[in-house]
């Protein structure tokens, strides 16, 4: 990856991305919403653009740029679609980006430039039905048969699914974990129906079944056994990464909420006149602007250390909760209209709430920061920088 980058060459990124989402996904994020579909010529055109393997050398098909870009791509896409940028974050960061830095050399040359173009759509399949919170605590097994790997399980909640052509996935290897690359034409694999959603409709999200999947060694993604390090360092990016889908939602929450309190009269004065709703405007963009300072911050300490599970918990955790205020304060002020099934702050809230439970739910955040903190504070008697 390229190790720096100009600030010209960001705010380059983010005005061509800006112009993509004005003129490709805005037009089409309500009627994604309502239809729950997946717009996949969109997706592909992100393809063609660079904008998939962001991250990933132009050797390989990509961009060659950093986190800091792919997060530039999740906010824009989440100002206007929120669930086009979650099928994103999970192919370009959950799949393609660990795929990247963890593969070897046959599954960088083989898999990684048709993820990073668009021809190829990728999943993350990690959680299962009996362990979701407790990821580590997965059933679905690989066993050694000869040369190769037998894999037999589930799983579920796996964004992108329908439509995805390869899915990274952990199964137990004995005693420990073992990332492997299964393509969709694999025989034994099977996939259930889409889930019918509340929110974050037109981003694909089902079952995959493996039954006695024959996978070669080559299929092994980094070492045997060492599938939690990539595991954990992975769930790390990905809490930081995604939260820029939700920084992106209150943004146009806030904007929404801003243009109907200056348009909208109640009693021959203008919303924004009225002390209350002040209030809530100035709550609303203290919460979007600290979620953006913490969200930055979690960037620069994500590529010094893509261990450090307190910054990324601590994050995302704030921010999803900020995501969701803000997204209901805008439907406070929006009144009736607001709550109306197809008005844009409605869908705004519904897509927010899975920011509470995506990537690890609050619950689980909250415990990984006091974690964090105590274990730090016992080595150096402070709370960390």
């Amino acid at each position: 990856m390229q190790e720096s980058t100009s600030p010209e060459t960001y705010e380059l990124l983010r005005t061509s991305v800006r112009e993509f989402v004005s003129k490709e996904v805005m037009p089409l994020a309500s009627g994604i919403d309502k239809q729950d579909e997946f717009p996949v010529d969109v997706f592909r055109k992100m393809g063609r653009l660079g904008f998939l393997g962001i991250t990933i050398p132009e050797e390989y098909g990509g961009s060659g740029m950093d986190y800091v870009a792919q997060a530039i791509i999740e906010e824009e896409l989440g100002y206007a679609s929120a669930s086009l940028a979650l099928s994103y974050g999970a192919h370009s960061n959950l799949c393609l980006d660990n795929l990247y830095r963890n593969g070897s050399g046959y599954i960088r040359d083989n898999y990684v430039p048709k993820l990073a173009s668009g021809e190829w759509i990728g999943s993350l399949c990690l959680t299962e039905p009996g362990s979701g919170s407790d990821a580590l605590a997965m059933k679905t097994t690989a066993t050694t048969v000869g040369d190769r790997f037998v894999m037999a399980g589930s799983k579920t909640l796996i964004t992108n699914a329908p439509y995805s052509d390869l899915f990274l996935t952990y199964a137990k290897t004995g005693e420990s974990h073992t990332a492997f690359v299964v393509l969709g034409n694999d025989s034994g694999v099977s996939r259930g129906a889409k889930f019918d959603k509340m929110g974050m409709r037109g981003s694909p999200t089902g079952e995959v079944f493996f039954d006695s999947v024959e996978l070669p060694e080559n299929r092994i993604v980094g070492e045997y056994g060492k599938g939690k390090d990539i595991i954990l360092g992975g769930l790390n990016s990905e809490r930081v990464i995604l939260s820029f889908i939700f920084i992106g939602l209150a943004r146009r929450a806030l904007e929404l909420s801003l243009k109907y309190a200056t348009e909208r009269k109640q009693s021959g004065k203008f919303l924004y006149q009225f002390e209350m709703i002040q209030e809530k405007l100035a709550y609303m963009y203290t919460r979007y602007e600290t979620s953006k300072l913490l969200a930055d911050k979690a960037l620069s300490a994500l590529a010094a250390d893509p261990m450090n599970s307190l910054s990324a918990a601590a994050t995302i955790l704030h921010v999803a909760e900020s995501a969701e205020y803000i997204a209901r304060e805008a439907i406070q002020i929006h009144g009736g209209i607001g709550y109306v099934r197809g008005s844009e702050v409605e869908r705004l809230l519904r897509d927010a709430i899975l920011g509470q439970i995506g990537a690890g739910t609050t619950e689980i955040r909250k415990h990984l920061v006091s974690l964090a903190l105590v274990k730090n504070y016992k080595s150096n008697n402070r709370i960390p920088d």
